[in-house]
């Protein structure tokens, strides 16, 4: 279609001029004393027209030639350029592909054709952020070959150039905001987490909220023997759904345990667990490992057993949801608490054996109550139901010796002696 209207145009035109010049009797004289010269009006337009192409083509030939050197120039340049983005595209290829020699070659080799073109005066516009690029590029490869003085001295390099990308050009500071989360990755991979930290501490607020930032964060806090910074810094990346749901369960249940084990007396363990969120503290794992530190540090044993209260009653009314070594260390930790049990836990413990006669780990514990309690029948009845069905050794064992120290106290050795051979036989 547009070949067809073209040719029509080309008629058209062709049409026009003929109608001009086919018409058009004028003449144009020239006066050359003594000479007279008659030209036709259409002769010299045809020349003018002429003329002016000859002229313009020939302005145009000495242009191209007097721009010769200009294009050498850039085409040198950009030959230059090139060669320093291949540089720094062979740093990352090489980087990646674990030739981390090579990389730092690649690297330098990208720098030195930066300089070149600087001594040129041809700096690229992007040329701080280039440089900070290939001297991260550099630091990488020195971190991974173990060189740490080349590594902090191109690391330098790289936050100075970040610096200077950011004031020259009005850029965004993620060039040097990249530097340091490297840097701080660094940190950890060298054991040093107080300077990964620090190095986080360096970014803007909004930086240090990223995912990445949070997880250098989460593992330097770990490193550090920092529990409550790394469970606070775990609750954000779950929360910003970085982990699974089940990986953030895990994480979360490792720290709050590990938070409650540096609790040194039960004031500070007090504390811990008021740091601990509502969902934490019914964790089993963690209730249960904080109640049995509270016992261990002599603490108030009401305490402890209104932290294990909620983990009971999620064990009784959903038998299933705990496991068996779950409920052996729950036991444990009540036993343990057993010598200034009030009524009420006395109540919930009988109510839980009589609803589930043939648990076996709920008449230890009944049994262990009575006993406190001074009720040596109902003692000595659930005990020896237990100590027949029980399949956790040490339950099994505590089970016997409580038998065995009742039959000391009724008189008879006889049956003292069978049940400290039980209870000798179950620690095998």
């Amino acid at each position: 279609m547009r070949a067809a209207l073209w040719l029509l145009a080309l008629f058209g035109i062709a049409a026009a001029v003929a109608l001009f010049a086919g018409n058009n009797q004028g003449t144009v004289t020239l006066f050359w004393p003594p000479t007279r010269v008659d030209l036709s009006l259409n002769l010299v337009l045809l020349g003018l027209v002429v003329l002016f192409v000859v002229i313009h083509l020939a302005l145009r030939a000495l242009a191209a030639l007097f721009s010769l050197p200009v294009q050498a120039r850039q085409w040198r340049l950009q030959q230059k350029e090139r060669a320093l983005h291949a540089a720094l595209l062979d740093a990352m290829v090489q980087l990646l592909a674990g030739r981390f020699s090579r990389a730092r070659r690649a690297a330098q080799a990208a720098l030195a054709q930066e300089r070149m073109l600087d001594a040129l005066d041809a700096s690229l516009p992007q040329a701080p952020q280039v440089r900070a690029l290939a001297h991260l590029l550099a630091a990488e490869s020195a971190q991974s070959l173990q060189d740490q003085a080349a590594r902090d001295a191109h690391l330098h390099q790289a936050l100075q150039e970040g610096d200077d990308a950011r004031a020259a050009a009005g850029l965004a500071p993620e060039t040097r905001e990249g530097v340091q989360l490297r840097a701080a990755r660094w940190a950890l991979e060298d054991r040093d987490p107080a300077a990964s930290l620090a190095r986080l501490a360096e970014l803007p607020q909004g930086a240090q909220r990223r995912t990445l930032a949070l997880r250098l964060r989460l593992k330097a806090a770990r490193q550090a023997g920092r529990p409550q910074e790394a469970l606070e810094t775990a609750r954000l990346l779950a929360k910003h759904r970085a982990f699974s749901a089940a990986a953030a369960a895990s994480i979360v249940r490792g720290l709050a345990t590990d938070l409650i084990a540096q609790a040194h007396d039960s004031e500070q363990l007090r504390r811990a667990w008021s740091e601990l969120e509502p969902a934490e503290r019914e964790i089993p794992e963690v209730a249960i490992q904080a109640a049995q530190r509270m016992i261990g540090l002599r603490g108030d044993l009401a305490t402890a057993r209104a932290w294990l209260l909620p983990v009971w009653e999620r064990a009784i009314g959903q038998p299933r949801s705990l496991g068996d070594g779950l409920r052996v260390k729950l036991v444990r930790a009540l036993e343990a608490s057993l010598d200034t049990v009030d009524a009420d836990w006395l109540a919930r413990i009988e109510a839980a054996q009589r609803a589930d006669p043939r648990d076996a780990t709920l008449q230890y514990l009944a049994g262990m109550a009575c006993m406190r309690r001074q009720l040596w029948g109902k003692a000595q009845q659930l005990l020896s139901q237990a100590g027949l069905a029980l399949q956790d050794a040490e339950l099994h064992r505590r089970a016997w010796s409580a038998l065995a120290e009742l039959a000391d106290m009724q008189g008879d050795p006889a049956r003292a002696a069978e049940a400290w051979k039980q209870a000798a036989l179950s620690g095998r």
